[in-house]
C-alpha cells in the first residue's frame, strides 16, 4: 500500500509541477470556484512529453504494486501496452475537450456546454467499456486476484490524474462572473 501511495504522490507531483498545461487553461481568468488563475491553453504543446512521463510513472507504480511472476510479466506487459494505447486515444479525446473548453471559456453558450459535458461523459463511458473489454483479456494471462489488483491500481492512478486535472478547471457556471470582473 505504501508503494501505491508513493506512486500516486509521484504521479501527482509530475502532473502538477512538471506539466503546467493543466493550470494554464482559460485566458487569465480567475476561477470563482477556487480562486485560481488560469491562463491560456498554449501549454498544450508539451502534452506528448507529459503523456510519456505519466505513462512511465504509471508503469513503475503498476510494477511496484502488482506482483507478477516472470512468466506472468512476459504475458502481461504486451497486453498492458495494447490496453494503454487504446486508453490513450480516449485520454487524448478528453484532453481535446479540455483544450476546447479552455479556448471557449468566457463565451460558452448553453449548447456548447451541453455538447462538452455529453462528450466528456461519452469519454468516461468509453474508458469503462475499454476496462470491461480488457478484463477477460488480462484474465487469460493472469490469475483473477492479480488481474483484479492490476485494475484496482490502474483505476486509482487514473482517478488521481483525473482529479488533479479536473480540480484545476474553472466551473462553467462561473465563466460570466470572471469575465465581468475584468
Amino acid at each position: 500500500m505504501k508503494r501505491l501511495i508513493l506512486g500516486i504522490a509521484v504521479l501527482t507531483g509530475i502532473h502538477l509541477c512538471g506539466h503546467s498545461w493543466t493550470v494554464s487553461l482559460a485566458q487569465n481568468r480567475p476561477s470563482a470556484s477556487n480562486g485560481m488563475v488560469v491562463r491560456s491553453a498554449d501549454g498544450f504543446g508539451d502534452q506528448q512529453a507529459a503523456h510519456k512521463q505519466i505513462d512511465s510513472m504509471k508503469k513503475q507504480a503498476i510494477a511496484a504494486n502488482v506482483t507478477l511472476t516472470d512468466t506472468e510479466a512476459i504475458k502481461f506487459w504486451p497486453v498492458y501496452e495494447q490496453y494503454s494505447a487504446e486508453l490513450k486515444k480516449i485520454t487524448d479525446a478528453k484532453n481535446a475537450l479540455i483544450k476546447e473548453y479552455a479556448e471557449e471559456y468566457g463565451s460558452l453558450t448553453d449548447e456548447q456546454a451541453d455538447s462538452l459535458i455529453r462528450r466528456w461523459l461519452d469519454s468516461d463511458i468509453a474508458a469503462l467499456e475499454l476496462r470491461k473489454k480488457y478484463f477477460p483479456i488480462f484474465r487469460k494471462v493472469l490469475p483473477a486476484r492479480v488481474a483484479a489488483t492490476f485494475f484496482q491500481v490502474e483505476h486509482r492512478l487514473n482517478a488521481m490524474i483525473d482529479l488533479q486535472l479536473t480540480s484545476q478547471l474553472p466551473l462553467m457556471q462561473n465563466q460570466n462572473e470572471s469575465t465581468e470582473t475584468q
